[in-house]
């Protein structure tokens, strides 16, 4: 990163660039600083920003002098209170080249997430969510998960002094029940993926107080959190976006944020509008995204059945389907449905050639760069980044 140069003005603390939500759908404005969950149309509310190349050079020279967690892009996120912030360390995860995975003439990193606090990238987005929800009045906060997302709510409530309520199917690794109630969080759990949990939060008292639903999408905040993954990649690699990135797709949080994140950077004038292709990896037993994708179809159709023991690909059903599916047509990117049973095999080889412990999530990543390989997807000199999503010791 460049050294401070005293001539060239810093962006004035506790600025704030957020001004207004936007439906992802219609158009439609809100109030930033007013409860907010779905659109009327239905749709995800996205946080919309005042921002100019004037902005951008400043904002750049500023980050030279801020730590190294993902709040250093604070004119970029909404929270109205910056320095009362909860702030668990999120962020700041690093780029690992991958020498004997990669394929040849082809540069390889792995955006590794599993530092973050409580083990995976869910820590982002939860962190932003669980401080708007606290700022703006929520009497508590819950969410149906399949393991991190739960980890990460219970962690930032514990922080911010929100009381706590998650739901997961019954067969999520026990630890991660353990985990959640160490936070303090009342848990549910029953048979089902996570369609069938979120119907276990549904309050039994129509008149009582209800917690907030912080669920993907279904707020604006998450999607806030997960596109620092997009600015701190752009950084990392001194404003060259990669050719490729490999994403492991669940519900699709971090897909929406970083296509918004690099908007937000050309914006501000800090990188072109060249876009890395997006390429989102899902598993054969679960692949709602990549059919709809395969299909040309603008939104997914819930895929019946859904058959994997990846827990963070399980979610069979996404809110914000035809944003990912966007995302990919814009980018010319691609949908890849993985064989599961290739990635134990995947686990292995990077322990043994690489040095890495990698989740099943970032796995599938990786196998889904040795089927773009075989299919002559990648041109020699390119640049890949896949990312690993979480600490295999979740699962355990």
């Amino acid at each position: 990163m460049a050294d401070k140069d005293e001539r060239t003005p810093q962006v004035p603390s506790g600025e704030r660039w957020a001004r207004r939500l936007v439906c992802s759908r219609t158009g439609v404005t809100a109030p930033l600083d007013e409860p907010a969950f779905l659109s009327p149309a239905g749709a995800p509310w996205l946080v919309e920003y005042d921002l100019d190349p004037g902005k951008g050079e400043a904002f750049r020279r500023s980050l030279a002098n801020r730590p190294w967690t993902l709040w250093r892009y604070r004119e970029l996120l909404p929270v109205a209170d910056f320095d009362g912030r909860v702030d668990l360390g999120e962020g700041a995860t690093p780029m690992i080249r991958l020498r004997r995975f990669a394929p040849e003439g082809i540069e390889l990193w792995l955006k590794d997430e599993s530092g973050n606090p409580t083990g995976s990238f869910k820590a982002r987005g939860l962190s932003l969510a669980i401080n708007r929800a606290r700022e703006l009045g929520a009497p508590g906060v819950q969410l149906a998960s399949a393991g991190n997302a739960a980890l990460a709510l219970t962690a930032y409530a514990a922080a911010a002094g929100l009381p706590a309520r998650v739901a997961m199917p019954e067969d999520t690794p026990r630890t991660i029940f353990q985990r959640c109630r160490d936070y303090g969080a009342e848990v549910l759990s029953g048979p089902g993926t996570l369609v069938e949990a979120a119907k276990l939060l549904e309050p039994i008292d129509p008149g009582g107080e209800r917690y907030w639903t912080l669920s993907t999408l279904r707020e604006p905040y998450r999607v806030e959190g997960k596109k620092t993954m997009g600015f701190e990649l752009a950084e990392q690699l001194d404003w060259e976006l990669p050719d490729w990135i490999v994403y492991p797709l669940g519900g699709g949080t971090g897909i929406v944020g970083m296509h918004k994140a690099f908007d937000e950077l050309e914006r501000l004038g800090l990188i072109g509008p060249r876009r890395p292709r997006f390429v989102v990896v899902q598993t054969a037993g679960c692949a709602p995204i990549v059919r709809a994708f395969e299909q040309g179809k603008e939104a997914a159709d819930p895929w019946e059945d859904p058959r994997t023991r990846v827990w963070g690909l399980r979610v069979p059903r996404a809110i914000g389907d035809f944003l990912v599916l966007r995302a990919l047509r814009e980018t010319g990117g691609r949908g890849v449905a993985v064989d599961e049973d290739r990635l134990a095999k995947v686990v292995d080889w990077i322990a043994a050639h690489e040095g890495l412990r990698v989740g099943p999530e970032g796995a599938a990543a990786l196998a889904a760069v040795e089927e773009l390989e075989a299919a002559g997807a990648f041109s020699p000199g390119e640049r890949v980044v896949v990312f690993q999503t979480g600490d295999p010791a979740n699962y355990v």
